[in-house]
């Protein structure tokens, strides 16, 4: 017999949406077969079997729709003559629930448990809430000067950090509530309860306060804050002429009429070569937000930001420099069709290297896109205009041009090589044949 539980989408998933029922109760399902639907943070996906058994759907299961913990059970499957357990209650479930995960490092594990002190009670200060050494000896030296002034036995009040998030946003005191997580740890959960109480009792008085957001909303906006308070952003502008790039665009459109390429596509097969002219640029943070990680010329991988009605994702055509164009286009293509219909698995959103964002269809010249953490930078295309240049001889000739914006982290790069980075994506959309050819 084997259980059918929520499984962990990310690490710092603590619930989500049980969507619905592939199967039904009494089918026959094959390891691999998808059985439920899931949404975490980010997107929906289709959770597969682990095991091979006749599904079994316990009666007080969740129902579509519900918002349930990690671990929670959901079925069983069951070989050839099992039968279901006579009750699987809440006690049942209960009994089973998976601790929360808590994502610490092995050094700072270690330290934790030499000087008796609790994860669950420390918030991580590393990338996506990573526990770090430093922050077990913070944690020791608050117990300490605790222990010091402690008049009572009262045990410490922990919450989660997406429950002080929350507390923060909805101007609620956590620390007067009582958890529903395990060993009265506080949840989100608990903070949006206790916010709509407390709306609820003074709704004489108080404004309505909009539309809550969605799950997939708040992890985007976690993400984007992240980067904010991890990165030091500065943006660079230039404006090319793209006079033969479009020209390019255009007789490609004409020859594979089938499957077009977007100028982002094109761009994506030049930056490989401005990467390998500009390796300072071929960095992402590590873990820890402690160094950076290298990235050679094979492992470069390219996210397409894309606008969906569920908010901004991003996939990511990985290994960039061994496709073809036509492959890149086909596999763009095929990332923001799944995005767009909330299909996107979240691997194909993991391990970029580089992103590039384009808000010229809107209308829009320069803009000061976010870097996609723990990425260093991104690129952001403008609108394609057709403008006076002066050329050398004083002529004056309508050309298109084009404005590039470069957010880069200041952080892990200085201003010098990035503007040689931007100068030379420019070069590279100025004229592609040209730039090919000194690149190699």
């Amino acid at each position: 017999m084997h259980e059918i539980r929520i499984p962990r989408l990310g690490w710092s998933m603590e619930e989500g949406t049980f969507v619905r029922w592939l199967k039904n109760e009494g089918d026959i399902v094959a390891r691999g077969d998808a059985i439920f639907e899931l949404e975490g943070d980010k997107n929906v996906q289709e959770i597969e079997a682990v095991e091979a058994g006749s599904l079994h759907i316990p009666p007080n299961a969740p129902a579509a729709g519900t918002r349930v913990e990690v671990g929670t059970l959901l079925g069983y499957l069951l070989a050839a003559g099992e039968h279901p357990p006579e009750s699987s209650s809440a006690k049942e479930q209960s009994k089973a629930e998976e601790p929360p995960y808590i994502a610490a490092g092995p050094a700072a594990r270690r330290m934790a448990a030499e000087l008796g002190i609790e994860l669950g009670s420390i918030t991580g200060s590393g990338r996506s809430g990573l526990i770090t050494k430093d922050d077990v000896s913070a944690a020791a030296e608050n117990r300490i000067g605790e222990n010091a002034i402690a008049t009572s036995s009262i045990g410490k009040i922990v919450a989660t950090p997406r429950a002080r998030r929350a507390a923060s946003d909805l101007g609620v005191d956590w620390r007067s509530l009582k958890g529903s997580g395990r060993n009265g740890r506080i949840r989100e959960a608990d903070i949006l309860a206790a916010s709509q109480a407390h709306g609820t009792s003074h709704q004489a008085a108080a404004k309505p306060l909009g539309q809550k957001l969605s799950p997939r909303r708040r992890a985007i906006a976690d993400r984007l804050r992240r980067s904010q308070e991890m990165t030091v952003p500065v943006t660079l502008h230039t404006t090319v002429d793209v006079t033969e790039f479009v020209a390019l665009r255009e007789r490609l459109k004409a020859a594979t009429p089938q499957l077009p390429p977007a100028y982002t596509d094109i761009i994506g097969a030049l930056l490989p070569r401005v990467f390998k002219a500009h390796p300072a640029m071929a960095w992402i943070w590590d873990d820890t937000h402690q160094g950076l990680n290298q990235v050679t010329p094979d492992e470069i991988h390219i996210g397409i930001a894309v606008d969906t009605p569920e908010g901004l994702l991003v996939p990511v055509i990985k290994s960039i420099s061994s496709k073809t164009l036509p492959e890149i286009t086909a596999e763009s293509r095929h990332l923001i069709e799944m995005a767009r219909t909330g299909k996107l698995p979240g691997d194909a959103m993991r391990s970029g290297t580089f992103t590039i964002t384009n808000l010229g269809s809107f209308g829009i010249d320069g803009f000061t896109p976010v870097i996609n953490y723990p990425e260093i930078a991104i690129l952001g295309l403008g609108a394609i205009r057709r403008e006076p240049v002066f050329m050398k001889d004083d002529r004056v000739v309508a050309r298109l041009r084009m404005t590039l914006s470069l957010t880069f982290d200041h952080a892990a790069v200085d201003g010098a090589p990035a503007a040689a980075f931007l100068r030379d994506i420019g070069q590279a959309v100025s004229d592609p044949a040209a730039f090919c050819l000194n690149f190699g």
